[in-house]
């Protein structure tokens, strides 16, 4: 027995999120998977904030906007999404004709959430001369309401390219947008939403590790708030972070992003430490909870059954294209690729 179909595997998605399949304990998932992206001519992509077994199967490893021009250029017919949905979503706007899965149609995000697409239209209608900056962390309907996708290794580069005088909505994340609006001197109107996991760092906790490890440097996300980055050493995207890490001297590292991060980091660079921030919260973990539902067990199935898919509408998939492939667009002119 390899695997075992509980009932309809459409129903099974449909209620779960993912397909709920029984699996042989012996089956070989990492052959397995091998196996499958050769017949089905596949390929995994995967972000940074996966858990280890993950990240060791795909194909390629990023942040948001390493994993937009990775599915820009696939010429695999399915592509195996693992990270939350709007990335899945981004990979489908981008491949209309191929199939895109992800392991768990449940796998969202908190930003993403905190900025519905009816609300932020009329938020829009309130600012109708300013220009739409949207993180790409954000769902479809979000997008088709932009003017420029970024992500946080492109932002500053994208702002500083436009007029000082272009009124600019920056959404959903308000954190990154300050950060933004700080180091380029801005005044962006920002959306207010935020991401759950860069938000309950703890500077008191962060600051009372430092004393512990005062050779460490504090790395961190732009997407954490304004305490934390005035803590760090070096403030830049998911790579940006792994590649300072790979090329500055120090051997220990406090890291305040999402704990994923750790694993490229090790393998990277194994003879340093490195440190996850401590979030304030009882469980003292930052892990994404999204992320994180997805398992290799999910990729195996999904690949099997090529299930849950991204469908689109074609309107949405066409609106929701412009503002990426602009800022394809500018990633490239500025050497971000």
């Amino acid at each position: 027995m390899n695997t075992m179909l509980v009932t309809d595997p459409k129903i099974n998605v449909e209620k779960n999120g993912f397909l709920n399949v029984e699996i042989d304990p012996e089956l070989d998932l990492f052959a397995e998977i091998e196996r499958l992206k050769k017949e089905k001519n596949a390929i995994i992509l995967a972000h940074y904030y996966q858990e280890p077994d993950i990240q060791d199967v795909a194909d390629y490893i990023g942040d948001s906007l390493g994993l937009a021009q990775k599915a820009e250029k696939t010429n695999a017919d399915i592509i195996v999404f693992a990270g939350v949905h709007f990335m899945a979503e981004t990979a489908k706007i981008l491949n209309p004709t191929k199939k895109v899965v992800i392991p768990d149609l449940k796998a969202g995000c908190s930003l993403s959430d905190s900025c519905p697409p009816p609300l932020f239209e009329q938020f829009k209608q309130k600012h109708p001369d300013y220009l739409v900056i949207s993180y790409i962390n954000c769902s479809a309907g979000i997008k088709a309401l932009s003017d420029i996708i970024c992500t946080s290794s492109n932002t500053q580069k994208i702002v500083e390219s436009l007029p000082k005088d272009q009124k600019i909505i920056f959404a959903p994340d308000k954190n990154l947008g300050a950060y933004i609006n700080k180091v380029t001197g801005r005044n962006m109107v920002l959306w207010n939403g935020a991401c759950m996991v860069h938000e309950i760092f703890s500077v008191e906790k962060i600051t009372k590790l430092k004393l512990r490890h005062p050779d460490a440097k504090v790395i961190a996300h732009p997407e954490c708030e304004d305490p934390v980055l005035q803590l760090a050493d070096f403030i830049g995207s998911t790579t940006q972070l792994l590649k300072y890490t790979e090329k500055d001297s120090s051997q220990e590292y406090i890291v305040a992003t999402e704990t994923g991060i750790l694993h490229q980091m090790i393998k990277s660079n194994p003879h340093k430490t490195f440190i996850p921030a401590p979030p304030d919260n009882s469980c003292a973990c930052n892990d994404c909870p999204h992320m994180k539902r997805n398992t290799l067990e999910k990729i195996y199935l999904c690949m099997e059954y090529e299930m849950p898919e991204i469908l689109m509408d074609e309107e949405l998939r066409l609106a929701a294209k412009k503002p990426i492939d602009r800022m394809l667009e500018l990633s490239a002119q500025f050497g971000l690729i």
